[in-house]
């Protein structure tokens, strides 16, 4: 006998009220097929259902809020978050819900975020889309069939594309809104198609409730090695974490969020979410098969409307084309979306600036300054006159999904570092031999090697020398790859002009730094870098680790 796709705890239970039809977590193929013929999307030759996401085609961080009450009063960081009133969200989740009642149509999925069953939430996601149903049922954690009929939701999320914010009565900046209340455990999405608002709304749910329980949540990619080695891939946006993560030879966990308990690093997801723009079958061999896959979401991919072929290249409809499909789309991904607690932390930097080292070992203060920092680097603009880098600083690597103060973050991060004797690495995968548009990209099989080398322990043994800016520790010599890119000063044909880069680096980061101060201890506080240290290190070598 098949369970029950419908559930005894319905839409009633919650309060919403609709008169229409249905569609209880529908299956991929169904989801696929209603989208098709409502219109929302098409086929590619290959299978791959295509979509467009209109004028948003990323997320709306200024139009996130955070409902301030009681209940969240002392536990948000308010400095990062924008704050909505009790009363407004009243008025926008009853204005919600009288639209949501005159649906004639609606796709419910029944889904958790996270795959550590003692550390996961029920979330029920309410959809005026069948795209949009797809694709978050793609992103978390499907439950098994046999567990649908007794689901009884603990957060419910209510995405309407449809919906028009009224600033003035609902207390936010424009027509579209992400709202948040975490007293009456309800997410509103409104004036926006970009379906990744709302993996990111679960994200930061987990990110609000997992620290209270001594769970770290992290924005970061995971694989396993074959000897059960975990490793854990910190970055922002376009700094390799998806593309290094899925390593043939490695276990893949996920690409992008998770949590890290006393026995597990855990994905809060059953799906990745992948940029598609530029990529290649030689590059990305694992993520670019997901592109010929049934069952992969193409947001803003530009397609071939009469042979139905994908041009990934095509930036037309936006830089950032995105691409969900299931895990296991990934041939080595985990069954179980777990693994051991970590032996290896990376933090990737796309360092436009050109200064940092393809990789260096770090302390573990080292390792918290940087976490704060959550530094990479855009590339100069297309602006006339803008032809430097700018310094991105993202704390903990995902300042926009954090509720709580980045100390929280931070200091389970140097404990979880502590306890497990983990070893922490930063790698570049921005550019060498000088700044964007003097230099040119870290080769990507130079930087698999550095990292295939720490994760196997055999980097460890090498003879190190302190960076004369940063203090951190970069190799010499590495096997298989050019010694003479592993010191970045090395490659600047003008010297000077490393140094003066530097230096302007070094103020970056101390100044993003300052209202970190008075939250941290001083050995973090000693380890920011320093223009000073150049004049007394002289690339003074470090004996291996032990």
């Amino acid at each position: 006998m098949v369970a029950t796709r419908e559930p005894a705890s319905g839409l009633t239970d919650q309060g919403i009220s609709t008169g229409a039809k249905l569609n209880w977590n529908l299956g991929t193929a169904q989801l696929v097929e209603q989208a098709v013929t409502r219109g929302e999307g098409i086929l590619a030759k290959d299978g791959p259902l295509v979509v467009k996401t209109g004028k948003h085609t990323g997320r709306s961080a200024k139009d996130k809020y955070i409902v301030r009450d009681a209940t969240t009063e002392g536990n948000v960081w308010w400095d990062n978050n924008a704050s909505m009133s009790p009363d407004h969200f009243a008025a926008l989740k009853a204005d919600f819900l009288a639209a949501v009642a005159e649906k004639p149509e609606l796709f419910v999925a029944d889904l958790y975020g996270g795959s550590q069953p003692e550390h996961r939430v029920r979330v029920r996601v309410v959809n005026e889309l069948a795209w949009h149903n797809l694709f978050i049922r793609t992103l978390l954690v499907r439950p098994e069939a046999s567990e649908l009929a007794g689901f009884a939701p603990e957060y419910t999320i209510i995405d309407l594309p449809s919906f028009r914010a009224d600033p003035a009565r609902h207390g936010c900046r424009s027509e579209t809104v992400i709202a948040v209340n975490f007293t009456e455990k309800l997410i509103l999405i409104g004036g926006t198609m970009y379906a990744g608002e709302m993996k990111k709304s679960v994200f930061g749910l987990l990110n609000y409730l997992l620290p209270a329980d001594g769970i770290m949540p992290m924005h970061c990619s995971a694989n396993i090695g074959p000897n059960g080695d975990t490793a854990v891939f910190f970055g922002l946006s376009g700094t390799g974490k998806t593309t290094l993560s899925a390593d043939a030879s490695r276990t893949l966990i996920g690409d992008d969020e998770h949590g890290w308990s006393d026995t597990a690093v855990f994905n809060f997801e059953g799906g990745c979410y992948a940029k598609m723009i530029r990529l290649s079958a030689d590059s990305e061999p694992e993520i670019y098969a997901t592109t010929k896959r049934f069952g992969t979401v193409l947001e803003n991919v530009v397609i071939d409307p009469v042979t139905r072929e994908l041009d990934l290249d095509d930036a037309t409809l936006a830089e950032n084309s995105r691409g969900a499909y299931p895990i296991e789309f990934i041939p080595n991904s985990s069954e179980k979306n777990l693994g051991p607690v970590p032996k290896n932390i990376i933090f990737l930097t796309a360092d436009a600036f050109g200064v940092m080292p393809p990789i260096a070992r770090l302390t573990p203060d080292q390792a918290m300054y940087h976490f704060l920092s959550g530094y990479t680097a855009k590339v100069a603009g297309t602006e006339i006159g803008v032809t430097e880098p700018e310094a991105t600083f993202s704390t903990c690597f995902g300042a926009a999904f954090m509720p709580r103060h980045p100390s929280v973050y931070g200091n389970l991060l140097k404990e979880r570092i502590a306890k497990g004797n983990v070893t922490c690495w930063l790698v570049n995968t921005g550019w060498t031999g000088g700044k964007y548009g003097v230099g040119s990209r870290m080769p990507i099989k130079a930087t698999r090697a550095l990292l295939n080398a720490a994760l196997d322990g055999s980097l460890n043994n090498a003879e190190f020398v302190k960076d004369p800016y940063f203090g951190f520790e970069v190799p010499q010599a590495v096997a298989g790859v050019d010694s003479g890119i592993l010191n970045p000063r090395d490659t600047w044909a003008d010297k000077g002009d490393y140094d003066a880069t530097a230096e302007k680096l070094v103020g970056l980061f101390n100044d993003n730094f300052a209202k970190f101060l008075a939250h941290v201890d001083q050995s973090v506080r000693d380890s920011a870098p320093a223009a000073s240290q150049q004049v007394e290190a002289e690339n003074r070598p470090v004996m291996p680790a032990a």
